[in-house]
Protein backbone atom coordinates (compact mmCIF):
# COMPACT_ATOMS: atom_id res chain seq x y z
CA UNK A 1 0.00 0.00 0.00
CA UNK A 2 1.44 3.34 -1.07
CA UNK A 3 0.52 6.09 1.23
CA UNK A 4 0.08 8.74 -2.12
CA UNK A 5 -3.14 6.67 -2.65
CA UNK A 6 -4.10 5.83 1.29
CA UNK A 7 -2.86 8.40 3.75
CA UNK A 8 -4.31 11.90 4.16
CA UNK A 9 -1.88 15.09 5.18
CA UNK A 10 -2.03 17.49 7.91
CA UNK A 11 0.93 20.64 7.77
CA UNK A 12 0.54 22.09 11.58
CA UNK A 13 0.41 25.49 11.24
CA UNK A 14 -1.42 26.72 14.09
CA UNK A 15 0.75 27.53 16.59
CA UNK A 16 1.76 30.95 18.52
CA UNK A 17 5.51 31.40 17.33
CA UNK A 18 6.46 33.23 20.49
CA UNK A 19 10.46 32.84 19.81
CA UNK A 20 9.67 33.92 16.51
CA UNK A 21 8.07 37.38 18.01
CA UNK A 22 4.05 35.51 17.14
CA UNK A 23 2.63 35.84 13.62
CA UNK A 24 2.41 33.14 10.79
CA UNK A 25 6.17 31.57 11.38
CA UNK A 26 5.41 29.02 8.04
CA UNK A 27 5.42 32.60 5.74
CA UNK A 28 8.88 33.71 6.82
CA UNK A 29 11.25 32.94 3.74
CA UNK A 30 14.52 30.38 3.52
CA UNK A 31 16.54 30.71 0.32
CA UNK A 32 13.79 32.08 -1.90
CA UNK A 33 10.45 29.86 -0.41
CA UNK A 34 8.41 30.12 2.62
CA UNK A 35 8.91 27.53 5.12
CA UNK A 36 5.58 26.75 4.13
CA UNK A 37 5.89 26.09 0.37
CA UNK A 38 8.71 23.94 1.78
CA UNK A 39 6.96 22.10 3.70
CA UNK A 40 4.15 21.64 0.74
CA UNK A 41 7.01 20.74 -1.68
CA UNK A 42 8.08 18.06 0.20
CA UNK A 43 4.43 17.05 1.76
CA UNK A 44 2.40 16.80 -0.99
CA UNK A 45 3.69 14.06 -3.38
CA UNK A 46 3.96 11.73 -0.33
CA UNK A 47 -0.14 12.14 0.18
CA UNK A 48 -3.68 11.37 -1.55
CA UNK A 49 -4.57 15.08 -0.07
CA UNK A 50 -2.56 18.16 1.64
CA UNK A 51 -4.29 19.96 4.40
CA UNK A 52 -3.18 22.90 5.99
CA UNK A 53 -3.94 23.34 10.16
CA UNK A 54 -4.35 27.26 10.66
CA UNK A 55 -6.18 29.62 12.50
CA UNK A 56 -7.87 33.06 12.02
CA UNK A 57 -7.99 34.55 8.18
CA UNK A 58 -7.58 31.64 6.17
CA UNK A 59 -7.26 34.06 3.19
CA UNK A 60 -3.38 34.53 3.72
CA UNK A 61 -2.91 31.04 2.41
CA UNK A 62 -4.90 31.12 -0.15
CA UNK A 63 -1.66 30.93 -3.01
CA UNK A 64 -1.55 27.49 -1.35
CA UNK A 65 -4.85 26.49 -2.85
CA UNK A 66 -5.17 23.85 0.15
CA UNK A 67 -7.88 23.07 2.19
CA UNK A 68 -7.32 25.53 5.83
CA UNK A 69 -8.55 23.93 8.40
CA UNK A 70 -8.94 25.70 11.39
CA UNK A 71 -9.26 23.96 15.36
CA UNK A 72 -12.61 23.56 16.30
CA UNK A 73 -11.27 25.08 19.97
CA UNK A 74 -10.81 28.98 20.10
CA UNK A 75 -8.18 28.01 23.01
CA UNK A 76 -5.18 27.09 21.51
CA UNK A 77 -4.80 23.68 22.48
CA UNK A 78 -1.83 22.81 20.02
CA UNK A 79 -1.17 20.53 17.79
CA UNK A 80 -3.72 17.62 18.90
CA UNK A 81 -6.57 20.43 18.05
CA UNK A 82 -4.89 19.91 14.20
CA UNK A 83 -4.70 16.35 14.38
CA UNK A 84 -8.03 16.33 15.56
CA UNK A 85 -9.36 18.97 12.88
CA UNK A 86 -8.12 16.60 9.90
CA UNK A 87 -9.58 13.51 11.56
CA UNK A 88 -13.16 16.13 11.05
CA UNK A 89 -12.22 16.88 7.55
CA UNK A 90 -11.55 13.64 6.91
CA UNK A 91 -14.81 11.93 8.31
CA UNK A 92 -17.08 13.94 5.43
CA UNK A 93 -14.55 14.27 2.68
CA UNK A 94 -12.81 11.02 3.05
CA UNK A 95 -14.19 8.29 4.84
CA UNK A 96 -13.09 5.15 3.34
CA UNK A 97 -9.45 6.55 4.91
CA UNK A 98 -8.22 4.94 7.57
CA UNK A 99 -4.83 7.65 8.25
CA UNK A 100 -3.43 10.69 8.59
CA UNK A 101 0.03 11.80 8.66
CA UNK A 102 0.82 15.38 10.45
CA UNK A 103 4.31 17.41 9.05
CA UNK A 104 5.35 20.45 11.06
CA UNK A 105 5.31 23.92 9.12
CA UNK A 106 9.17 25.52 10.54
CA UNK A 107 10.47 21.49 9.73
CA UNK A 108 11.74 22.33 6.11
CA UNK A 109 14.12 19.08 5.49
CA UNK A 110 12.00 16.47 6.58
CA UNK A 111 11.97 13.02 4.79
CA UNK A 112 10.51 12.98 1.27
CA UNK A 113 10.01 9.31 1.85
CA UNK A 114 8.10 10.26 5.56
CA UNK A 115 4.64 8.89 4.88
CA UNK A 116 6.02 5.86 2.94
CA UNK A 117 8.20 4.68 5.52
CA UNK A 118 5.32 5.48 8.89
CA UNK A 119 2.43 3.62 6.76
CA UNK A 120 4.71 0.33 5.94
CA UNK A 121 5.96 0.38 9.59
CA UNK A 122 2.47 0.75 10.95
CA UNK A 123 0.83 -2.18 8.70
CA UNK A 124 3.60 -4.39 9.71
CA UNK A 125 3.28 -3.90 13.40
CA UNK A 126 -0.71 -3.40 13.37
CA UNK A 127 0.32 -0.28 15.00
CA UNK A 128 -2.14 3.07 15.59
CA UNK A 129 0.44 5.21 15.88
CA UNK A 130 4.19 5.17 14.99
CA UNK A 131 6.21 8.46 15.59
CA UNK A 132 9.42 9.70 13.72
CA UNK A 133 13.15 9.25 15.42
CA UNK A 134 16.43 10.80 14.68
CA UNK A 135 19.25 11.22 16.88
CA UNK A 136 17.89 9.62 19.75
CA UNK A 137 15.14 12.11 19.67
CA UNK A 138 11.49 11.65 19.43
CA UNK A 139 9.59 13.98 16.88
CA UNK A 140 5.90 13.51 17.70
CA UNK A 141 4.49 16.27 15.11
CA UNK A 142 5.63 13.92 12.18
CA UNK A 143 3.62 10.78 13.07
CA UNK A 144 1.24 8.30 11.74
CA UNK A 145 -2.45 8.23 13.35
CA UNK A 146 -5.60 5.97 12.22
CA UNK A 147 -8.50 6.99 12.39
CA UNK A 148 -9.59 5.28 15.09
CA UNK A 149 -7.67 7.52 17.51
CA UNK A 150 -9.70 10.45 16.43
CA UNK A 151 -12.25 9.95 19.43
CA UNK A 152 -9.66 9.41 21.97
CA UNK A 153 -8.01 12.78 21.24
CA UNK A 154 -11.86 14.65 21.34
CA UNK A 155 -12.08 13.36 24.86
CA UNK A 156 -8.89 14.65 25.21
CA UNK A 157 -9.37 18.34 24.02
CA UNK A 158 -12.97 17.84 25.20
CA UNK A 159 -11.37 18.45 28.84
CA UNK A 160 -9.97 21.99 27.66
CA UNK A 161 -6.39 20.79 28.84
CA UNK A 162 -3.36 21.33 26.26
CA UNK A 163 -0.66 18.36 27.22
CA UNK A 164 3.12 18.29 25.70
CA UNK A 165 2.05 15.99 22.75
CA UNK A 166 5.21 13.69 23.07
CA UNK A 167 3.82 13.16 27.10
CA UNK A 168 0.18 12.32 25.41
CA UNK A 169 1.54 9.97 22.71
CA UNK A 170 3.69 8.18 24.93
CA UNK A 171 0.77 6.89 27.12
CA UNK A 172 -0.43 5.41 23.47
CA UNK A 173 2.73 3.03 23.74
CA UNK A 174 3.44 4.35 19.86
CA UNK A 175 5.81 2.46 17.58
CA UNK A 176 8.34 4.45 17.03
CA UNK A 177 10.58 5.10 13.70
CA UNK A 178 14.55 6.28 12.95
CA UNK A 179 14.99 8.31 10.15
CA UNK A 180 18.44 9.01 9.67
CA UNK A 181 20.24 11.13 6.94
CA UNK A 182 24.04 11.37 6.88
CA UNK A 183 25.39 15.25 6.97
CA UNK A 184 22.22 17.21 8.38
CA UNK A 185 19.43 16.23 11.09
CA UNK A 186 15.89 16.06 8.69
CA UNK A 187 13.96 17.19 11.55
CA UNK A 188 15.81 20.31 12.02
CA UNK A 189 13.35 22.77 12.80
CA UNK A 190 12.96 26.73 12.89
CA UNK A 191 12.20 28.14 16.02
CA UNK A 192 13.98 31.49 16.54
CA UNK A 193 15.48 33.93 13.85
CA UNK A 194 18.95 31.99 14.57
CA UNK A 195 17.69 28.93 13.47
CA UNK A 196 16.62 30.56 10.07
CA UNK A 197 20.07 31.87 9.56
CA UNK A 198 21.13 28.35 10.45
CA UNK A 199 19.22 27.12 8.07
CA UNK A 200 20.32 28.91 4.65
CA UNK A 201 23.49 26.56 4.00
CA UNK A 202 21.38 23.51 4.35
CA UNK A 203 18.45 24.78 1.94
CA UNK A 204 21.00 24.52 -0.68
CA UNK A 205 22.31 21.18 0.12
CA UNK A 206 19.06 19.25 0.77
CA UNK A 207 17.27 17.84 -2.18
Amino acid sequence: MKASDSVVGVILAGGLAKRMGGGDKCLLPLAGKTLLQRTIDRAQPQVTKLLLNANGNSLRFARTRLPVIADANPNNLGPLSGIHAAFVWMQVNTPKLEWLVSFASDTPFFPTNLADELLAAALAANKRLVVATSNDRVHPVFSLWHVSLASTIAAQLYTGESPRLQEWINALEPLEFNFEQEGYDPFFNINTPQDLYAAEPLAALVK
